[in-house]
This record gives structure tokens, sequence and C-alpha cells, in this order.
């Protein structure tokens, strides 16, 4: 075995309990947000190795992990283009449609599915080669998440809307030695924020 991808998306921020999309807007984590990323470093051991999106939220989540951490600009967001910010119900139906149907299809200005896909696993290609045995913790964010399940499975850009990524949760992959190895081992588990949703809960 080559070893272990632990991908994580970052904890929550304003914009996602607001329901907006949030894209490369630069948004930090909200109190609730910091408090899971603490949540997350205490769920497990410590990595060999911590990889991180370039956006704040994602770094501040992956601090606390770790001090020293590798930013890898390929784990960044889906870019949304005019959306970024925007209330997801504002999206018109016939667009949610063409999103759907072509993998090729940007939000105006923005990215397509196709293009995050095929440089996430790009990226996950890089740090497989080099995980020689060792476990990695890839913070990231919903889209690059559902396009790491897909590099694992083998299967297209459809994954990513048949699938749901919870913030602060966690994806473990076992990284086999040739592509077609790999293992989806958990999917979004986040049994380590029982804690924190019984206090919202009071």
């Amino acid at each position: 075995m080559a070893g272990e991808l632990i991908l994580v998306r970052h904890g929550r921020t304003d914009a996602n309990a607001r329901g907006l999309l949030l894209g490369r807007r630069d948004a930090v984590l909200d109190d609730l947000g910091r408090a899971q990323a603490a949540a997350l470093a205490a769920s497990m051991p410590h990595p060999d190795l911590v990889v991180t999106s370039p956006l704040a939220r994602a770094r501040d989540t992956a601090a606390a992990f770790a001090t020293d951490v590798t930013v890898m600009d390929e784990l960044i967001e889906l870019d949304y283009g005019d959306w970024d910010g925007r209330p997801a119900a504002e999206v018109p139906p016939e667009a949610w449609a063409a999103w759907r149907r072509d993998p090729d299809f940007a939000p105006p200005g923005g990215e397509s599915l196709a293009h995050l896909t095929a440089r996430v696993h790009d990226a996950l290609d890089d740090l497989a080669a080099g995980l020689d045995g060792r476990t990695a913790v890839v913070v990231s964010h919903v889209s690059p998440i559902k396009a790491a399940v897909g590099w694992t499975l083998g299967v297209g850009v459809e994954v990513a809307w048949r699938t749901f990524v919870a913030p602060a949760s966690l994806t473990r992959i076992g990284v086999g030695e040739r592509a077609g190895e790999h293992t989806l081992r958990s999917f979004n588990v986040t049994t380590h924020l029982d804690d924190l949703q019984e206090r919202a809960r009071h």
C-alpha cells in the first residue's frame, strides 16, 4: 500500500451558513468553523504530511493539524465566476440543468467541472506518487473532494452531482501502488462533530 489520503473539507464559514455559493472568495472560518477544525484535529493521530488549498478557510483548518503545511494551488475550490457569493437559489433552473448535463459548462467567468476534475486528478497523482507509505491530510473544498472520490473510484464528473460533502467532514482514501488500486475507505464522516452539534441544540 502506497499510503493514505485523508480528505478534509474546511470548517464552516459565514457564507456556508447563509447558503451562498463560495468559490474563490477568500472567506475565513466562523466561530463554529474554528471549533470544527479543532475537533477534526483532535479526532485523529498526527499525520505525516498536511497539504492545503491556498484559500484562508482551508489554511486555517489545516493549521489545526500542523504548523508546517504545504499549499497546493490545484486544490482550490471551483471558480464560480459571476455566481461567487450569490445564493444558490438565484442560479436559473436552466443553468442548473445545463451544468448537470455538460461537464464543460462553466458559470459566467468561471470554471467547468471538467477543468477542475483534471487539475485535481493531476494533483492527486503527484501526491500519491510521493506518499511512500505515509498518511497525508488534504484540506480542500466540496468540488475538489468530490473529484477526488471520482479519482478513487474511476468514475466521471457526474459523481459531483450524486454526493454530498459536509463542512469539516473526513473522507479516507487508501492509495495503491498503481491507478485503479485506490480504495474509498470512508466518505463524509462527521462523527467527530457530534459534541458540537449537541451543544448547538442547547
